[in-house]
């Protein structure tokens, strides 16, 4: 499950380890200014692997949720899908749902750890992977892989970095949960959270210290 392109290597990298037989993502959509409909480039990649897809709006009816069940699967894996999944998705794989979320967990849980990270003025990032459960990033840790921030990083470069971070960690988390080398570890207790960032914060606040503007 993912829709932008940071998660294209993840989906490659699996697909060559396990074999996937699902892609979950976000339906096209009209994007830009000519409104032209813009397809996930998860769900490019899935085609030219020849895996099937399934473009639901949400994952909530029976019908939406069907391709699913039908596969009835090991693990779901998500990396930057776009929806809070339900308790009965998380019921369906047999092993485990598994996220790769693009931080240092506890820290920058949510939408946008990316930018987040860059605001914050930290020196270091990551990929971490854990169980999925209902609460927003808040699943049981398996793996951490740390990437350094440096002062000439935006977002766009940083995600370049983290995308194939995250591909290398999912490939060795399923592996280490199938081997039982992996043991699941609670969070700590200093989470911080991010909001998905919009058009607005993009407004520049000229009273702010050099380094704040230079990081946004």
């Amino acid at each position: 499950m993912g829709s932008p392109g940071i998660a294209v290597p993840s989906l490659v990298a699996l697909h060559r380890e396990f074999g996937v037989g699902l892609v979950v993502t976000q339906p096209d959509r009209p994007s830009g200014r000519g409104r032209a409909e813009s397809t996930p480039a998860v769900k490019r990649a899935a085609v030219e692997l020849g895996i099937p897809v399934h473009q639901p709006g949400r994952l909530r009816t029976e019908e939406s949720l069907r391709p699913l069940k039908t596969l009835a699967p090991d693990f779901i894996v998500v990396l930057a899908y776009g929806e809070m999944l339900s308790r009965e998705v998380l019921g369906l794989p047999r092993v485990a749902p598994v996220n790769a979320h693009m931080s240092l967990l506890p820290r920058h849980r949510g939408p946008s750890p990316v930018s987040a990270a860059i605001l914050a003025g930290d020196s270091e990032t990551g990929v971490t992977t854990m169980r999925i459960t209902r609460k927003m990033d808040e699943g049981p840790v398996y793996l951490v892989d740390r990437v350094a921030i440096s002062s000439s990083d935006n977002a766009e470069t940083l995600a370049s970095r983290l995308a194939p971070a995250a591909a290398a960690l999912l490939v060795k988390t399923v592996h280490g949960i199938l081997d039982g080398t992996l043991k699941e570890t609670p969070q700590g207790d200093e989470a911080t959270y991010c909001r998905l960032i919009g058009k607005s914060d993009g407004r520049i606040d000229w009273t702010a210290g050099a380094d704040r503007i230079e990081r946004m």
